[in-house]
């Protein structure tokens, strides 16, 4: 019989990515998520809807905070929903514990109550903080996030290690490098860009354009995801380990911005503004343990990933949307 794996946040941007890419390969899918309404619920059912009337894959609508999920029959978890963004986190850091913290520990207990002893949780960069020298490996320490969302990320992966030492859990904390690529939140960077060189507007670039940021495409995020699930069936037990997900370059927000601009054969019109509290100058992924235990290898440099990205972004909305 095929693996049945509970995924949840599967309606999201990547987690609709990561149950096609289990689905295609054999196996079972439970998705459940909660349609939170930061962005319009039809992007998430058009994100599912390629899954739809597949006999491996159900959506549940349920909040991983507040609901006890399907563990009956599942191999492991895949727990990517959450609540992401630094700067949104600035204005309601409780609702992010709530959604990041309360839900993790949740999904943990739950899994451990059911008997699975197999999760993959999604973290980020952003643990890293300001203090982490580059290229930024997953020994340092981690201690100092400079924004809510960080934090919150980051007590995840620490509950993680408690309930790897309590019951013998066998955790994955992927931490994800500003992943992009087809269905990317209308919010995030590269999409709110792309939307408004393609209609003629200004864009507003924080700082004067030399913070970097190491872009990852979202199929090469997906590779790793369903590597490091793979892995949670070889580690020992009462095993946690973080694993760098990113794209193996450093790409400054000026060139980024250049290059969405040629994709679209528009020249960007842009408006300075001050950096953001919360923001970090830099992220930088280390990809030596991930590459050596995982097998990971990005694919998709940040000059295909843009052109695929815009190609994606007119097909869906069209040029000028």
């Amino acid at each position: 019989m095929s693996p049945r794996w509970l995924v949840t946040g599967a309606a999201g941007f990547i987690g609709s990515h990561v149950a096609e890419a289990l689905v295609a390969r054999g196996d079972d899918v439970t998705g459940v998520d909660n349609f939170d309404p930061f962005y319009g619920r039809a992007i998430k059912e058009r994100n599912v809807a390629g899954l739809a009337g597949c006999p491996g894959f159900r959506l549940l609508e349920l909040d991983c905070a507040r609901t006890d999920l399907p563990f009956d029959g599942v191999a492991g978890v895949v727990h990517l929903a959450a609540k992401a963004g630094v700067r949104p986190s600035l204005d309601d850091p409780a609702a992010y514990v709530r959604a990041n913290v309360l839900a993790t520990v949740r999904v943990l207990d739950g899994a451990r109550r059911a008997g699975i002893d197999r999760v993959v949780l999604a973290s980020s960069s952003s643990v890293y903080g300001d203090a982490t020298p580059p290229p930024f490996v997953e020994s340092a320490p981690a201690v100092t996030p400079v924004s809510p969302y960080a934090a919150t990320k980051r007590a995840g992966e620490l509950m993680a290690e408690t309930f790897a030492h309590l019951y013998g859990t066998r955790i994955a904390n992927l931490r994800y490098f500003t992943v992009y690529g087809p269905r990317q939140r209308p919010d995030l960077a590269i999409h709110k860009f792309t939307a408004a060189i393609g209609r003629g507007e200004a864009i507003r670039m924080f700082g004067d354009g030399s913070t970097e940021r190491d872009y990852t495409y979202v199929s090469d995020v997906v590779a790793g995801t369903l590597a490091a699930l793979d892995w949670t069936g070889r580690a020992p037990g009462g095993t946690v380990r973080a694993f760098n997900l990113g794209g193996g370059e450093r790409v400054r927000l000026d060139r980024l911005i250049a290059l969405i601009g040629a994709a679209l054969q528009k020249e960007p019109r842009v408006e300075r503004a001050s950096l953001q509290a919360g923001d970090v100058n830099l992220t930088a992924a280390d990809l030596t343990r991930s590459g050596a235990e995982l097998g990971y290898r990005p694919r998709v440099g940040i000059e295909e990933g843009i052109r695929q990205f815009v190609s994606w972004y007119e097909g869906t909305h069209g040029s000028k949307s």
